[in-house]
């Protein structure tokens, strides 16, 4: 009985010191919610930190696209197409023959005006040869200024537009073959002025002479321009016409997309350039060559953008983002690099990652920036 009586106190106090050496345990035992707490607020920091910094010193972004030249391919006479050497991609260079027009109207224009200057010529028909011969040498002469004074012209406001768009290279070649179309005109004038001072006095003073002989001059001009040919390599886009099209004056027939200079053209945000300027390094990374690193180097970077005004002028127009916090503006990037490295693979337009290294010395920043832009390019198999 008394053993009864005895349990329920033993059982009692065996509960109490359970308690005590559990609550002792627990002490000495850290939390794990706790501990996932620290450690969870530790990586934010860390983080945030890594993000803060590395916006100025490893700026990154993935709205940044390909971009180059694009030259309409325009008639500058009106017939059918009677001719076509090109079809939609195809690759061309200078000087190759994209379009024929019926040449059949010019020609006849041409003998026309020929017979009109020899009827007007007379007692003179000696020179007459000559002068024809100075003429059409003067007409192709002045078709091939013209081309060279629209390519330089293209180039001149590619340069006042985004003054990085250009390697010194490019334009020295449009204005060394302005001036040289110059040249080439200025010697085929002497050379018709020569010949017309042969035919005396009279020949050349005479107002009837001087109107027929303008005429075959652009009667022969007008014939040169019905072949259309290519003014830079490169390639054909926006092209959807066929035999017996009638191509109208100054009406684009096609898109020449050239391949004298390419670049990559990132939209920025405004604190990442902060600390960059042109010369810093480039990795960046394409979709259409997943796993792959390129190099590259920042060639200008834009001084303003469009604003909403109306009188704006052609600033650039970057789109940023919206959300919970207001994203910083946009400037566009101009960087550079060697087509070589991906011949065939540059798209006007095409999705580019790029990484922009801030400094010479690669620190723990640039180190963790090239992981980013590694770990993203293998992303682009699944994108």
């Amino acid at each position: 009985m008394d053993e009864e009586i005895n349990k329920p106190e033993q059982t009692e106090t065996s509960l109490q010191t359970g308690a005590k050496q559990a609550k002792k345990s627990s002490k000495g035992k850290a939390s794990p919610v706790r501990l996932i707490t620290v450690v969870v607020m530790l990586i934010s920091v860390l983080f945030f930190i890594w993000y803060v910094l590395s916006d100025r010193h490893a700026p990154y972004t993935d709205q940044a696209r390909f971009n180059g030249l694009m030259v309409p391919i325009v008639s500058s006479v009106s017939g059918n197409i009677t001719q076509i050497n090109v079809h939609l991609h195809s690759k061309v260079k200078p000087g190759d023959t994209l379009f024929q027009i019926d040449r059949r109207p010019f020609q006849l224009a041409v003998e026309k005006a020929e017979a009109n200057l020899d009827n007007t010529a007379q007692g003179v028909a000696a020179q007459t040869a000559s002068v024809k011969s100075a003429v059409g040498r003067l007409g192709v002469s002045k078709a091939q200024l013209d081309r060279a004074q629209r390519n330089w012209d293209r180039v001149q406001k590619v340069m006042q537009e985004n003054p990085g768009a250009l390697s010194q290279s490019d334009r020295d070649q449009a204005e060394t073959s302005y001036m040289q179309a110059v040249e080439h005109v200025t010697s085929a004038e002497a050379d018709l002025e020569r010949t017309q001072q042969t035919l005396g006095v009279s020949g050349p003073s005479n107002p009837e002479f001087i109107s027929a002989l303008k005429a075959l001059e652009q009667a022969q001009l007008d014939l040169a321009y019905t072949t259309v040919i290519a003014t830079a390599e490169g390639y054909i886009e926006s092209f959807s016409i066929d035999l017996g099209y009638y191509a109208a004056a100054g009406q684009a027939l096609a898109t020449l997309v050239s391949g004298s200079d390419y670049w990559i053209e990132a939209d920025m945000k405004e604190n990442n350039i902060s600390l960059m300027k042109p010369g810093n390094d480039v990795d960046f990374s394409l979709d259409v060559l997943p796993g792959k690193i390129f190099h590259g180097k920042v060639r200008s970077i834009g001084y303003g953008v469009s604003t909403g005004n109306t009188n704006r002028g052609d600033l650039p127009d970057v789109k940023g983002t919206t959300g919970w916090l207001l994203d910083p503006q946009r400037f566009p990037v101009v960087i550079s690099f060697n087509p070589a490295d991906f011949p065939d693979k540059i798209r006007l337009g095409g999705q580019v990652d790029v990484l922009v290294f801030t400094s010479e010395k690669r620190g723990f920043l640039e180190f963790l920036g090239k992981l980013r832009i590694r770990l993203i390019s293998w992303l682009s198999y699944v994108r």
